[in-house]
């Protein structure tokens, strides 16, 4: 799910905060990505120590003067490797800090409607959360193999503006899991049950 728009009046609404069991779903979906994260961490590290050593050894050891020249090559390397590492983590810390800020609660409707010209190409459409007059409080585009259909439905709705709809009418839609292992490892879902699911 991707933000698209969020009105300023919905800062008005009722709203509460996360609940340490949401709060700790997203912390362990963070944790995970930090044990993935070691692998170009280690990489960013080894670099690092090359390209220093290079450039140490180079300034030191008059036979080897020439090995600067190759000094760029491995913090090339290191420079990859702290990309791949803020890459691996940005979003999933992102989502954190968010558990920090406000879910929403509106008595007002959630509208499903189908991908618009200005959609991505593999979106399938966007939902919304709508005020009492109908007004767009949050959309977020979606993303998925079937295309949302055209509908309104009322209900009440807790939402939060980065993570999309949380509970429709104090049913959890499965945004937030009710649990997640240690580390996130074993959710990815291959044959049979979910592990969430469960």
């Amino acid at each position: 799910m991707k933000y698209r728009h969020f009105d300023r009046r919905a800062r008005m609404l009722a709203h509460r905060a996360w609940t340490e069991s949401e709060r700790r779903v997203v912390w362990r979906g963070l944790s995970g990505r930090l044990a993935i994260a070691i692998e170009p961490l280690l990489g960013l590290v080894f670099m690092t120590f090359l390209t220093f050593g290079i450039i140490w050894r180079a300034h030191h050891v008059p036979a080897d003067a020439t090995l600067i020249k190759i000094a760029w090559i491995f913090a090339l390397g290191a420079v990859a490797f702290l990309g791949y590492f803020v890459a691996v983590l940005v979003a999933p810390f992102i989502a954190y800090i968010q558990t920090f800020k406000p879910i929403y609660v509106v008595d007002g409707y959630v509208r499903y409607r189908e991908p618009d010209e200005y959609s991505e190409i593999d979106a399938s459409g966007y939902v919304a959360t709508l005020f009492e007059d109908r007004s767009v409080a949050c959309e977020w585009e979606c993303f998925g193999t079937k295309h949302l259909p055209n509908r309104t439905i009322p209900a009440l709705v807790e939402f939060s503006e980065y993570a999309g709809i949380h509970r429709i009418d104090g049913k959890s839609t499965g945004l937030v899991p009710e649990n997640l292992p240690t580390l996130a490892i074993g959710i990815a879902p291959r044959k049979g049950e979910h592990p969430t699911d469960k």
